[in-house]
């Protein structure tokens, strides 16, 4: 069989992945991108995380906007979800997005844009039976994975068996669950209980350790616990899933069958019985079908892809990018590890992760957005700290909005007064947050917040407040 050559080669087109192609093209170089789907086209972020759920979420907080309107001076009547409409709106989203991606990839790439699911068979030589049935061997001087991952699916017995919902699935049901079990207390389960409780199932959370968010300070996680259960989502914690087995609805005005969990607590064993579960334990890494081993390129234990601060793995010439290296699965990452590839293989320069902050935001309401080291690390590394605290209530655009639950929370380096992390719950605590972000990548003091003039009434005055407390 012929093998075509290539300057570079792409394994997978997710965030980091789909933004180097164009740009190793105009540089110069023969590219090839290998996706294996085209409805996967744009990565996972586009087609089954960030952007559908983002888009459920909007849906479910107009549901909640309208059943407390009379809260505004507003009346109406008690929503109606319709949950295929809401299925079908964030169809059309995905679907515009994706179209986008593909012209732009289609546009840089051509024919050199390979749909095809990839696998090594050789140290820089990889194999592609293509969507069309056919089999192409492709090499490269540099090879780029960028695969992603997958739900995460623990070994419970009876799981498997008797089926399951995950972070994929969900977003297809067109019938509203009755009463949805979410196995899994952080980003991807609590995002899904809060939509779906207000979209109007019951929804019961199930945590293995005693604390929701466990890389959170407890203050923070026990704030957004208490939001969510004021939204009537229920709480498991401390909880371990002996097994699963589903049977016929008891219910004689409902058809189906019903999941049932035997839950061990800390001082008994119980059961729970609901609709539907989802599984969101977190996300595995879609390296199984690589044939890694031929290329010598290394995983650790969970099959993730090492690498080190140039995103480079122990193969001189293969990088590994965006989830499937192990780092923070956030699409911003993905996108900043294109920038140090490009950095450092077109512009000449000396980029790495090493410094890199690490923003994250938990699209719940309120937001839970967080940057830099909590109080907890903070104090693990040794830090002389100063820590602020602010109510949401005390900010006045939350006020006027009657988006008054939340907690702020700042780390100051006691000695040199620079911003060490911070955490914010509120309304609009995303877009809050990249202010203090530019502050603590500027290494200015965190007086720059607390005397800085911002705008009034607006949710970033709240930083004002917040760092006040200092």
């Amino acid at each position: 069989m012929n093998t075509e050559h290539y300057d570079d080669l792409i394994i997978g087109g997710g965030k980091a992945g789909k933004t180097l192609a164009p740009a190793l093209v105009a540089a110069g170089r023969k590219t090839a991108l290998v996706e294996r789907s085209l409805k996967m086209i744009g990565g996972g972020c586009i087609n089954i995380a960030c952007i559908p759920t983002k888009t459920m979420v909007a849906s479910a907080e107009v549901a909640h906007t309208v059943r407390h309107s009379a809260t505004y001076g507003v009346n109406t009547s008690a929503p109606t979800v319709d949950l295929a409409a809401v299925i079908q709106r964030k169809r059309s989203v995905v679907e515009s997005s994706r179209a986008i991606n593909l012209h732009s990839l289609e546009t840089a790439l051509g024919h050199d844009l390979i749909i095809g699911t990839a696998r090594f068979v050789a140290p820089k030589t990889i194999e592609v039976a293509t969507a069309e049935g056919s089999i192409r061997h492709l090499t490269a001087e540099r090879l780029f994975i960028n695969t992603g991952t997958r739900p995460l699916i623990p070994s419970i017995p009876g799981l498997k068996e008797f089926g399951f919902l995950t972070s994929e699935s969900i977003m297809e049901l067109e019938q509203l669950p009755e009463h949805l079990i979410v196995l899994g207390s952080g980003y991807i389960g609590l995002e899904f209980a809060q939509m779906f409780r207000r979209f109007g199932s019951r929804v019961t959370v199930i945590g293995q350790r005693g604390q929701i968010l466990s890389p959170q300070d407890p203050d923070i996680a026990l704030a957004a616990q208490t939001f969510l259960e004021r939204d009537g989502v229920e709480f498991l914690l401390n909880a371990k899933v002996l097994w699963v087995v589903r049977e016929a609805s008891p219910l004689e005005n409902r058809a189906g069958h019903d999941t049932i969990l035997q839950i061990q607590v800390p001082d008994r064993e119980i059961t729970l019985q609901g609709s539907h579960l989802l599984v969101a334990v977190g996300r595995a890494p879609t390296t199984d079908t690589l044939n890694l081993a031929v290329a010598s390129v290394a995983m650790n234990g969970s099959g993730f892809i090492p690498v080190n601060d140039r995103l480079e793995t122990n193969v001189p010439g293969i990088w590994a990018l965006g989830d499937i290296n192990g780092g923070p699965q956030y699409t911003h990452i993905a996108l900043d590890d294109y920038r140090i590839i490009k950095a450092n293989l077109l512009d000449g320069g000396n980029r790495s992760t090493s410094d890199r902050p690490i923003p994250s935001c938990l699209f719940i309401d309120p937001e839970l957005a967080h940057v830099g080291l909590t109080e907890a690390e903070a104090q693990q590394q040794g830090y002389d700290i100063r820590v602020a605290k602010l109510d949401a209530s005390a900010i006045p655009r939350a006020r006027t909005l009657g988006q008054t639950d939340g907690l702020l929370k700042a780390i100051v380096d006691a000695k040199t007064a620079r911003i060490l992390g911070c955490s914010l719950l509120c309304h609009a605590a995303g877009e809050m947050l990249s202010t203090v972000q530019m502050v603590m990548q500027a290494q200015l003091p965190y007086t720059v917040l607390r005397d800085g003039v911002l705008v009034h009434p607006t949710m970033t005055e709240g930083l004002n407040l917040l760092f006040s407390k200092l």
